[in-house]
């Protein structure tokens, strides 16, 4: 008889916000993941804030996970705080626009074509997939604090994410509604 399917550890799942607090709606992916923090995750999944640190993203993606999901803002032309589910599986769709090398500057595409480069390296494998949750920014200045449409997006991505990996609702919270802890005073 085969070996039943609770002897076989979970498939492991990388949830990461991705975006610099400091630039407005670039801190989306950041928000969404500490708001993802509240709900109950299936086992392997693991969710963390990247924030500016793409090489230890490219690095981090490399530990064996089945499945990352980036959450970053994304400028695809839409209206701001539209969401959108981007399969970047395919290393041939992530091409940076430049070569250089920028630890607080790296975008999620930059990272994942540096991802060839590290695994060649260091013997390790990509991710069997790879998506980007993605919301359209309406500010990218200097200043904290996400703009009116994209921190409404974020309760729209957050559950976009846990249909993607089976996560359970949310339980309703004493404190009533999210709201941002952010400033928007620029700085």
């Amino acid at each position: 008889m085969s070996a039943n399917a609770a002897d076989k550890p979970p498939v492991k799942t990388l949830i990461a916000g991705v975006g610099n607090i400091f630039l407005g709606d670039d801190g989306f992916g950041v928000e969404a993941v500490r708001r993802l923090g509240e709900h109950a995750l299936p086992e392997g999944v693991e969710v963390v804030d990247i924030g500016v640190r793409g090489v230890h993203l490219a690095y981090r993606m490399l530990d064996g996970y089945h499945t990352v999901l980036l959450v970053d803002a994304a400028a695809r032309g839409g209206e701001p705080g539209t969401v959108h589910l981007l399969d970047a599986t395919d290393p041939a769709t992530a091409r940076p626009q430049t070569t250089a090398l920028d630890g607080h500057h790296m975008t999620p595409d930059t990272v994942l074509a540096l991802l060839d480069t590290l695994s060649a390296g260091t013997g390790a494998r990509r991710p069997d997939r790879v998506l980007i949750v993605g919301c359209e920014p309406a500010e990218l200045a200097e200043g904290m604090g996400l703009s009116a449409p994209v921190a409404a997006a974020v309760d729209e991505a957050v559950a976009l994410i846990l249909q993607l990996v089976g996560g359970a609702e949310p339980t309703p919270s004493a404190a009533g509604p999210h709201t941002s802890e952010r400033n928007s005073t620029p700085c």
